[in-house]
């Protein structure tokens, strides 16, 4: 397989000289779309330590990226910390853009730095800069002041960096790129901070060649017109995500109280109408965009001793972030959960991560399993935002083991502390905020990266709701698979998941035309049933067994719209998935 355009050693900076850059389109479709898969076997060494100098950071974007709108992800694949197994995170923001028209398809990270640096990457260019003043600042949105100060290209470039939380290594420490867009999921923030990395900052001027020009403009407008008519875009454009929290209130199915109940009496408190009615202060769009699904709630709070002086924050909010830490934690109070949104932001961490360990806490304080000695004095209650929030920073610092063994996620706190039945983990990444169903939730367990986006196994469920058909182990294999193979070559192009209801095969294919390459419908089948059945393969090779998957408890406890789970049901549909994958 051809090897990466960009491979940036930390230990050699000299090495920023064999940088260089080479149109996407060049490449063999195959090659182009399967790469992400391929990266983990050819750079990452069998059985590495995620925090070691071996582990490599790989950012990879599409053939369509700069060429259409909503092809403007970055995929970015390591080695977890969080799991120990298969990194893969994704991000919106400027940086697929600032990637592709800096002249790469991917950029590789690989080494340890004697001292904290950060890389800028202009064109063929690339620079170390000394990273020891931001490193250990209090916030991550300081460090990005100082950087857009520094550093040139202002509008066309991207700026990555980590907070605090990756510095010290918390297992599910983010990477904010921009402001308000994350690699949220399975801890690239700590594996930054293991190699002294701060951030990264991208910016070219290339252009990119098509085929047929008014071809290409034709088909622009179609997925234009298509992406800003939409209904379903419409909504996202509207009041985001956060649209599900009603929904699937009413069903039964949003995660309350670390899942003891699928339903929250005050839901309507932090629902996305509400949100939008009360403390909507703007909308922003990643790159290449047209639709703004971006939230941006209003938080504002008094200096203190200083009457009628106050400081106005802006706060990304959509669904997860809302179940996260809103109704899994058992709070309505809107100042509370934005106060703890940006903590997580200030510090750089995964706020789906931290809000289901913070509940699995807060019930392990319930129950006795831990008390005020080992929070550090904190009485952890559901709602109880000042305490969140302290507890939040102590993660961070860890001044004890049990703010130690939180830095490391639910289940491994729950594996010292107890209550491993109520750890709401799959693979051992913190769980979405969906329970409709055993179809999500083996998605969780057997997705490529735990997540609600690999298959979409909620849809499978609310579908079942819907018309009253009985769900058999069989519909759900096959449903989850077929889903998430075409994901996969969803993401590989990089297209924003959101539209995966314009880019249907028929416009994936015009549009890989236009970007010169030429597919057919079997060549888009193989390519995304290789690229899963490759992530699962190194999966395997780390010690990932899907036999051995633990099933949280409390979802076969708590029931859903379809009834309560079965766990027969749930072993039976996984056999099947791995047989067929």
């Amino acid at each position: 397989m051809t090897r990466y355009p960009g491979c940036l050693p930390l230990t050699s900076p000299a090495a920023a000289s064999s940088v260089t850059g080479r149109r996407i389109s060049s490449r063999p479709a195959w090659a182009a779309l399967v790469r992400r898969s391929g990266s983990s076997e050819e750079e990452c060494p069998q059985g590495v330590d995620p925090m070691a100098p071996g582990n490599p950071i790989i950012m990879a974007v599409g053939p369509l990226v700069g060429l259409y709108p909503l092809a403007s992800k970055t995929v970015a694949m390591f080695k977890s910390p969080h799991t120990g197994n298969l990194g893969e995170s994704q991000a919106g923001g400027r940086s697929a853009v600032a990637i592709r028209m800096a002249g790469y398809g991917a950029i590789v990270i690989r080494g340890v730095s004697a001292s904290p640096v950060y890389l800028v990457v202009e064109g063929s260019h690339v620079h170390f800069r000394d990273a020891s003043a931001l490193w250990d600042l209090s916030s991550a949105y300081t460090t990005g002041t100082i950087m857009r100060q520094r550093e040139s290209g202002a509008g066309v470039r991207s700026i990555m960096r980590i907070g605090r939380a990756g510095e010290r290594g918390v297992t599910y420490a983010s990477v904010i790129t921009e402001t308000f867009r994350h690699f949220g999921r399975l801890g690239l923030g700590a594996v930054f901070g293991s190699k002294r990395l701060k951030g990264l900052v991208i910016s070219g001027g290339r252009s990119l060649p098509v085929a047929d020009r008014r071809a290409y403009r034709a088909l622009y407008d179609q997925i234009y017109k298509a992406a800003t008519e939409s209904p379903v875009m419409k909504k996202y454009h509207e009041l985001g995500t956060a649209m599900n929290v009603l929904p699937l209130n009413a069903m039964g199915a949003l995660p309350t109280r670390n899942l003891q109940s699928g339903h929250f009496d005050e839901a309507e408190s932090i629902s996305g109408e509400r949100l939008a009615a009360e403390y909507l202060g703007r909308r922003v769009a990643c790159a290449h965009c047209p639709v703004a699904c971006v939230h941006l709630g209003t938080l504002r709070l008094p200096y203190p001793k200083e009457p009628y002086f106050y400081k106005t924050s802006m706060v990304g909010y959509d669904h997860e972030p809302i179940f996260a830490v809103g109704s899994l934690l058992g709070g309505s109070d809107v100042s509370g959960i934005f106060q703890l949104l940006d903590e997580a932001e200030v510090q750089g961490l995964d706020v789906m991560s931290l809000g289901v360990t913070l509940a699995w806490a807060t019930e392990a304080f319930q129950r006795g399993l831990i008390s005020e000695k080992e929070t550090d004095g904190l009485a952890l209650e559901w709602g109880a935002y000042p305490a969140y929030i302290a507890a939040t920073k102590r993660i961070v610092k860890q001044p004890n083991d049990f703010y130690r063994a939180l830095a490391r996620g639910a289940e491994y706190a729950a594996t010292i502390y107890g209550g491993a039945d109520f750890a709401l983990t799959f693979g051992k990444n913190e769980m979405p905020g969906y329970h409709t169903g055993p179809g999500c939730h083996l998605g969780y367990l057997t997705g490529a990266r735990h997540s609600h986006l690999d298959s979409a196994g909620y849809s499978i469920d609310q579908k079942a709701a819907a018309t009253g058909k009985t769900l058999t182990p069989e519909d759900v294999a096959a449903g989850l698979l077929e889903e998430e193979r075409w994901r996969q070559v969803l993401t590989s192009l990089v297209v924003c998941l959101f539209a995966r209801g314009i880019y249907t095969p028929e416009i994936v294919f015009k549009s890989l035309a236009s970007a010169g390459f030429v597919c057919t419908n079997d060549d888009l089948t193989r390519i995304g049933a290789d690229i899963l059945r490759r992530k699962v393969a190194f999966k395997r090779r780390e010690g990932f067994d899907e036999t051995t998957l633990r099933i949280p408890k409390r979802i076969l406890e708590t029931a859903t719209p379809l009834g309560v789970i079965d766990e027969e049901f749930m072993r039976k549909t996984i056999q099947l998935y791995t047989e067929n994958v």
